[in-house]
């Protein structure tokens, strides 16, 4: 049930070797244990219909995609990592094992958007080592993942509509995450991305330094050739560089948010 072919979806034997964007060593932010979603194994696990957040209460920042952007660039600062593979993230907090949306009892600030990303957990799609397939599967140290049939993997063996829910949800994560691949690609060639770096004052005088992560340059991406601005209209990549921009206005927010905690 768990597996899907790249070409046609069909399933097939074999098991998963790498996370997609994680190493074959490493594993994908939050997930210490998964495995894949089989009957015989989760046959009698349940997923809690909970929404406890505290899993991602440890980290200031996840990976985002491009069709989450205009919802992200509300809340957060979109930022694009510093390493080989670029990524695209949207800042949850400024210290580097803080997350300043969630709070001790695990529940994320209301009326903020939740990323893609976390709403998936605990599931993930895991690519073999042909990458010609994906597998789902479940981070079976989440505390969502208990015994019962309260809200079941699997019922009478089948996949029950919650599994099949978080397949197509894993799937179309997939695909944004494909089309994202892209548009960083893009604009990485373009010579687009610089380093930053942001400073801040709390209210009780302590300061905060983030840096290690880049940002589009405004008077680059207006310098862009007319072919490639055209090209990137037709892509739909002009709005994507506009939230980014947009996203900026967010700092301020985040600084008073840790200036919040720590009064408290």
């Amino acid at each position: 049930m768990a597996k899907e072919s790249k070409t046609n979806g069909a399933a097939k034997k074999g098991a998963a070797a790498t996370a997609t964007g994680a190493g074959p060593a490493a594993l994908p932010l939050f997930y210490s244990k998964p495995r894949a979603v089989l009957a015989e194994r989760h046959g009698n696990m349940s997923l809690t219909p909970t929404s406890d957040f505290s899993f991602a209460a440890n980290t200031n920042s996840v990976p985002i995609v491009a069709t989450e952007l205009p919802m992200v660039c509300k809340n957060y600062p979109i930022l694009f990592t510093d390493g080989a593979q670029t990524q695209m993230v949207a800042l949850l907090g400024l210290r580097a094992s803080e997350n300043l949306m969630v709070d001790d009892k695990g529940n994320w600030t209301p009326g903020t958007y939740v990323p893609a990303y976390i709403r998936r957990y605990p599931f993930i799609f895991f690519e073999n080592e042909e990458k010609s397939q994906y597998t789902l599967c479940v981070d079976e140290d989440a505390k969502t993942v208990v015994e019962g049939t309260e809200n079941p993997f699997f019922v009478d063996g089948e996949p029950s509509k919650m599994t099949q829910g978080a397949l197509d949800f894993c799937r179309d994560y997939q695909a944004h995450y494909v089309a994202t691949a892209e548009f960083l690609k893009a604009i990485r060639e373009a010579g687009l991305l610089v380093e930053n770096r942001a400073d801040a004052t709390l209210a009780d005088g302590r300061k905060l330094s983030l840096s290690g992560f880049k940002v589009i340059d405004e008077a680059k991406f207006n310098a862009l050739d007319d072919e490639t601005f055209l090209a990137w209209r037709k892509r739909g990549w002009l709005h994507l560089v506009y939230c980014h921009f947009i996203s900026n206005g967010n700092w301020n927010a985040l600084v008073e948010r840790a200036a919040m905690k720590v009064a408290n």
